[in-house]
């Protein structure tokens, strides 16, 4: 019983993460009432079972079975795999699995990214990058990893997904240590790639879509999406005023375009007030790798949660204000819906269990 009382556990929480998380996640819960009280009482469900969720892997000695981390891993990809035969279509895409007799539909390649983060944590505990950083062999060892679940999701398609799982990826690996020469062997591979990946990989929509965006033709969404921002002024207006909103110009106001409501209602100044909180807290994340020195699996798990929060952030942010194509990135723990935000909740959690409980479980690179 000492060992769930240790003051240790206490003092090595994590408070501010939570301290800069709640404001977040409070300002969205508003924004979803305002737009729809019948999907604001779904949206409380979905926060009380991230929760539940977050204590659940927050208790949960990740360290002591991280044996089963590949396990789950494949299991995973059983399911990514699984789409192509099973997957059921839902807006043209085939990303989702029935359950048989509950009739409930899951999205694999939202519940994978814990498992993918994990994955990368143990592959690089358990083989830590030599002082000049990895070599060829090991950097195709753990790519291999990597590449797989991106050309499954991918396939699905679901290529913002794929993209932010390859930028988790060998961002992490950046991070870590890599040899300069693979660096440079990559940014050489990559630009010889994507003029190949647009003509043979890319679905006709997802084509229409980066050329409406190159040729300064915004869709129907993005142009409404921009209205709404630009009608927010500097400091906002009242739910009543909110008309892109309110009369329903803005398409998929409380999900993927859900910041554009939020300048609408709140300015310039209220989008600057989100974006320094969502600064603060991936800022916040990746600072703790300074005191997780020598423990790989923890700092590899910090810099994923890290990259992740920017890499959605960026892309849904850019995507509202036309910067980036339309690719169905939702705004991390801001957008209205259960996948993403419980996902948040739950390495929100396995990170607080890494930083409280380190000391206990001995965590450190030396010690497997």
């Amino acid at each position: 019983m000492r060992f769930w009382i240790d003051r240790r556990i206490i003092t090595h929480f994590d408070f501010i993460l939570i301290i800069l998380i709640i404001p977040i996640i409070a300002l969205s819960f508003n924004l979803i009432l305002e737009i729809n009280p019948v999907l604001s009482k779904k949206q409380i469900t979905y926060i009380i079972v991230g929760i539940i969720s977050f204590f659940i892997f927050f208790l949960f000695p990740i360290r002591k079975y991280k044996w089963l981390i590949p396990f789950l891993y494949w299991i995973n990809i059983g399911l990514l795999f699984s789409v192509d035969i099973f997957g059921v279509s839902k807006l043209g895409a085939k990303r989702w699995i029935e359950l048989p007799l509950i009739h409930f539909t899951i999205q694999p390649s939202e519940i994978f990214k814990p498992a993918f983060i994990l994955m990368l944590a143990y592959l690089i505990h358990e083989n830590p990058p030599p002082k000049n950083g990895y070599g060829l062999k090991d950097f195709l060892k753990i790519s291999f990893f990597i590449i797989l679940p991106f050309l499954l999701i991918a396939k699905e398609p679901d290529l913002g997904t794929a993209l932010i799982l390859l930028i988790i990826g060998y961002g992490v690996l950046f991070i870590v240590g890599v040899n300069w020469k693979i660096l440079v062997s990559i940014a050489v591979i990559l630009t010889l790639f994507i003029p190949i990946s647009y003509k043979y990989l890319l679905h006709d929509y997802q084509k229409k879509r980066i050329e409406n965006f190159l040729n300064n033709e915004p869709s129907y969404h993005v142009k409404q999406s921009i209205i709404a921002i630009g009608s927010g002024g500097l400091t906002g207006k009242t739910k009543e005023d909110a008309t892109q909103t309110q009369l329903k110009f803005l398409p998929i106001a409380s999900s993927d375009f859900i910041f554009a409501y939020f300048v609408e209602r709140y300015g310039f100044f209220g989008s600057l007030f989100l974006l320094f909180l969502y600064a603060l807290l991936i800022i916040h994340i990746l600072s703790l790798n300074y005191k997780l020195q020598g423990d790989f699996f923890s700092q590899v798990v910090t810099s994923s949660i890290g990259l992740l929060l920017f890499a959605y952030m960026s892309i849904n942010i850019s995507m509202t204000i036309g910067l980036l194509p339309v690719v169905g990135v939702p705004l991390p723990l801001f957008s209205y819906g259960g996948s993403s935000f419980v996902n948040f909740m739950i390495m929100f959690g396995i990170l607080e269990h890494l930083l409280a409980f380190r000391f206990n479980f001995l965590y450190n690179s030396t010690h497997k």
